[in-house]
């Protein structure tokens, strides 16, 4: 049985993150009562992250702001995370398993059959809030939660550094991200690679810095 879920689709900042994590060891995942990664404190994530890699194999994912920025020209953010879970499946033995993915797309039924008709027919079950439901989707929940937040923290480090000040977690509705961004407008820097640029809300606070298919 394998599970995929994502982090980081809406935020403005740092990239998406897609877990896939398949169950090695059924036994010993049924003890570790993982559960959706939203409903963990920080600390509990970590420490199920490490648990959950006794116990399973993962495939993780990521597509940096560059990346998603310059696939908005020409297909949509539920495209660039169907292509992106496909590609951390293929990275797994997925064949003959059963797959349960977090649906994205307001069809559960479109969704699921998009990325089993890349991966040859295979076996997809596609469900809206599956993260909570269905076990094996949560574990993949925590995985990609954990290394979206790593991720985040570097980008934290090195706003730190070099400005004396903090990204936030990079979520639109963050005043600290939003702070952030005016930083860069008020001061007339061009945007970190870190930043999203096809976002409205960075469109909103630096539209000189943008290429002219976003203005």
């Amino acid at each position: 049985m394998i599970g995929v879920d994502e982090a980081g689709r809406g935020p403005v900042l740092g990239p998406l993150v897609v877990a896939a994590v398949l169950i090695d060891d059924a036994e010993t995942f049924g003890t570790l009562g993982v559960k959706d990664s939203k409903k963990l404190t920080p600390a509990r994530r970590e420490r199920l992250f490490q648990e959950l890699l006794s116990c399973t194999t993962v495939a993780v994912e990521s597509v940096e702001p560059c990346d998603i920025d310059g696939h908005r020209r020409s297909c949509s953010l539920n495209d660039i995370e169907t292509d992106t879970f496909v590609r951390a499946l293929s990275r797994l033995p997925y064949r003959g398993q059963e797959i349960y993915v977090d649906c994205c797309d307001t069809v559960e039924e479109r969704f699921g059959r998009l990325i089993s008709e890349r991966l040859g027919g295979a076996r997809v079950h596609s469900r809206h809030h599956a993260d909570t439901e269905v076990p094996c989707v949560s574990a993949a929940s925590i995985v990609a939660k954990v290394v979206r937040d790593r991720a985040i923290a570097s980008i934290n480090e090195q706003v730190q550094q070099r400005w004396g000040i903090s990204a936030g977690s990079g979520y639109p509705i963050d005043a600290t991200t939003v702070a952030f961004l005016r930083f860069v407008q008020r001061n007339e820097i061009r945007f970190p690679s870190f930043v999203r640029r096809s976002w409205a809300t960075a469109r909103r606070f630096n539209q000189s810095t943008l290429d002219a298919h976003y203005e």
